[in-house]
């Protein structure tokens, strides 16, 4: 298995579009965005090896962390990065069926550049029972007919809640179930799939072509409930990655909830280094 990710690792640079394209998901630097210097932290994550970044947290009324979509989109530029994607509130959209929100998050998607549309969790009581699951699953159906619609892509990112069994069905299977392929992809945090006790590789090979991104993300040897470095901790990332071009995979996203005695900036410069080169995305 370890030289098969060897071996395809020229074809991951092929499939993400050209090389070393590797992205940071700035909930990440949460706490460093809290500051207000939007424009300062952009420019360490680019120093850092970083090329595009996944946004969290957008709002009409706040912009990205107080920068409208036209200013966050400009600071991009100056720092050489994208945005492919986003991950943007819907619980409101899942209890009422209201629409509003999610036009703003096209807007802002329009005008950053972004192609994907995301759903990074939701509300545990939205998904009590298979009904429910299935109700929610329509729902995101139909927020990915709106972003069709306006020339946008829609996806779905896991934690580990959507693996809970109930009536001998999964809220993660109902979705692949019951969305179209075509229509709702998702996007594989890699850390939440193996936490939770799911084999990746399998739920690639069930489900081909559907995972437009993998969320990289360690898990610390010591403790399984914090994250480390990529390429520091237990996760076998070298045999997943031989399977990212099944899984359609196109974006190489890092993520870190956390950090223990090393500064962050410090740390998501060791994860793009590693991703680059040693897992060659």
């Amino acid at each position: 298995m370890l030289s098969a990710g060897i071996m395809i690792a020229p074809k991951l640079v092929m499939a993400n579009g050209s090389k070393d394209v590797v992205g940071l998901q700035l909930y990440s630097l949460r706490d460093q965005l809290k500051g207000g210097d939007v424009k300062g932290v952009l420019a360490k994550v680019a120093k850092a090896g970083y090329k595009e970044v996944e946004t969290f947290g957008y709002n009409k009324k706040d912009g990205f962390w107080g920068l409208d979509a036209i200013q966050f989109s400009n600071a991009l530029k100056d720092n050489g990065l994208r945005t492919p994607s986003g991950h943007f509130e819907f619980d409101n959209f899942f209890a009422t069926g209201n629409t509003d929100e999610l036009h703003s998050y096209i807007d802002a998607a329009h005008i950053t550049g972004m192609e994907y549309i995301i759903v990074p969790h939701l509300n545990g009581d939205f998904i009590k029972t298979v009904d429910d699951f299935k109700s929610i699953a329509d729902k995101i159906s139909t927020a990915a007919e709106i972003c069709k619609k306006e020339g946008l892509k829609f996806g779905y990112h896991n934690h580990n809640f959507e693996w809970r069994q109930v009536d001998g069905t999964t809220f993660y299977d109902t979705i692949l179930e019951r969305t179209d392929p075509q229509l709702v992809k998702m996007e594989m945090d890699l850390y939440w799939v193996v936490r939770t006790g799911q084999d990746p590789i399998e739920i690639i090979k069930k489900h081909p072509g559907r995972f437009f991104a993998f969320h990289i993300k360690d898990m610390d040897k010591a403790n399984h409930n914090i994250n480390t470095e990529v390429g520091n901790g237990t996760i076998d990332f070298k045999a997943i990655m031989a399977y990212a071009n099944l899984a359609g995979v196109k974006h190489f996203i890092v993520e870190q909830e956390n950090y223990t005695n090393i500064d962050p900036y410090v740390s998501i410069a060791q994860s793009a280094a590693y991703c680059k080169n040693v897992l060659h995305v």
